[in-house]
């Protein structure tokens, strides 16, 4: 018989698949995941900003109830004054100083606005407190972006596994196959084609090793680790038992939690808020004012003297305008509270759909875990009886190759499966406000 093609064996060794460069690792759970996740991430240190402007706008509305104090220092040139002693005529220049001074501290204490400052800092209180909803609702979206990456890393490093195996069996199977050429009971043919398939496997290990660098790439940016650094997945998340409440729980809670829902009903009380501030600019202000002044000369006799005087009273003011120009700014102001009203109401719908459609993908997804379980325990099954039946020239090498494909192809779904377990069980959790 002949032996098998130097150029074949070749071939072979060519297309094998060098190891990848050795790189530094770090084994990383969820929970760490999420705590570096949310250190790092760039979308909440600008929600913290936010929160921080709030904050300090917070504190600027409260200001207004304090008094307002002027200190008001005045000097200045006097022109020669002329004094008109019979109409305008007999006019003669008196004696007068040349520089006037003036020193004043007026001070003016709000008494009454007509609601205008409480319902300024209450407003104010309102946008400081939506802002630390809209953190809460983009820290759970944050961590679920994160959580889809990590469950990818999960798929790759099983496919990587289940492609190394998978070569090592063929390398085994390759040598029975050239074996048994020698021995005449098969076609150089099979040779060829196992070292095909033997390549494109190892191609496909290579690919998915370059996936998972750039996966842990990804990661280790949002993370604010060296870029280079290799992420090891925490694999036991796949086997663990997830507790599962009813639909109508989640829904109970949703309406409650969900951070959406939360910041559409905080609109609503700041629409309310701005009925009452703005019926405020209808209402009269009521202010205390106390002012003293100090000046030089004094202004009627131009005597070069320092007089000092001082007043203490109640300032009244009524905006009558207001009457009629405000009164389709609080009908507007009302429509903006029914559409708030009515915005949350559309939430509520879509909360719903939202935690039916997790809390089934979540019952599906465990139903197909189950599945493939027996799907898997099938497919190595059906491998082994295609390889005994092949080495007894029972069944051709397509036979063979299509029941590996099979087995391999279960196999990935399996991990799949079991991350979308992870996925769905997180998006319920985000769905119902607990994440």
């Amino acid at each position: 018989m002949d032996a098998v093609p130097a150029a074949a064996s070749d071939t072979t060794s060519a297309a094998a698949v060098p190891a990848l460069p050795q790189a530094d690792e770090l084994f990383l759970t969820v929970e760490e995941l999420f705590e570096q996740g949310i250190r790092h991430s760039l979308t909440l240190q600008a929600d913290a900003m936010e929160e921080q402007a709030a904050r300090e706008r917070e504190r600027t509305a409260r200001t207004a109830r304090y008094p307002d104090l002027e200190v008001g220092l005045r000097g200045g040139f006097v022109g020669q004054p002329v004094v008109f002693r019979h109409g305008l005529t007999d006019a003669y220049r008196p004696d007068a100083p040349d520089w006037s001074q003036n020193y004043a501290v007026d001070l003016a204490q709000p008494l009454y606005q007509g609601g205008r400052i409480r319902h300024s800092i209450r407003k104010a209180d309102l946008e400081k407190r939506l802002a630390v909803l809209r953190t809460s609702g983009d820290r759970a979206e944050v961590k679920l972006n994160l959580l889809e990456q990590y469950l990818q890393l999960f798929s790759l490093y099983r496919e990587q596994e289940v492609l190394a195996r998978n070569i090592e069996e063929s390398e085994l199977r390759l040598r029975d196959i050239r074996r048994m050429k020698e021995e005449g009971l098969i076609t150089n043919n099979d040779v060829l084609r196992s070292e095909m398939q033997l390549t494109n496997d190892r191609l496909s290990l290579r690919e998915t090793q370059n996936s998972i660098q750039l996966a842990s790439q990804q990661l280790d940016i949002l993370l604010g680790l060296d870029e280079m650094l290799l992420l090891r997945p925490d694999s036991s998340l796949l086997y663990r038992e997830l507790s599962l409440d009813s639909y109508e729980t989640y829904i109970a809670e949703a309406y409650v939690n969900d951070p959406t829902m939360r910041q559409l009903r905080m609109q609503t009380e700041l629409a309310q808020n701005d009925v009452r501030l703005t019926r405020a600019a209808t209402l009269p202000s009521i202010s205390l004012y106390a002012s003293n002044t100090l000046t030089r000369p004094i202004s009627r006799t131009m005597e070069d003297l320092y007089n000092n005087n001082w007043n203490v009273g109640l300032s009244v003011s009524v905006p009558l305008f207001a009457l009629y120009k405000n009164r389709y700014k609080v009908r507007e102001s009302r429509v903006a509270v029914s559409l708030r009203r009515n915005a949350e109401e559309q939430e509520m719908q879509r909360i719903r759909v939202r935690v039916r459609t997790a809390f089934l993908r979540h019952q599906e997804a465990l139903q197909q875990v189950e599945a493939l379980k027996l799907s898997v325990r099938q497919a190595q099954e059906n491998y082994r009886i295609m390889q005994n039946r092949y080495l007894n020239q029972l069944a051709i090498l397509t036979d063979l190759l299509d029941a590996n494909s099979v087995r391999l192809n279960v196999e990935l779904q399996l991990t799949t499966a079991r991350t979308r377990v992870i996925y769905t069980y997180y998006q319920l959790q985000k769905a119902c406000g607990r994440l």
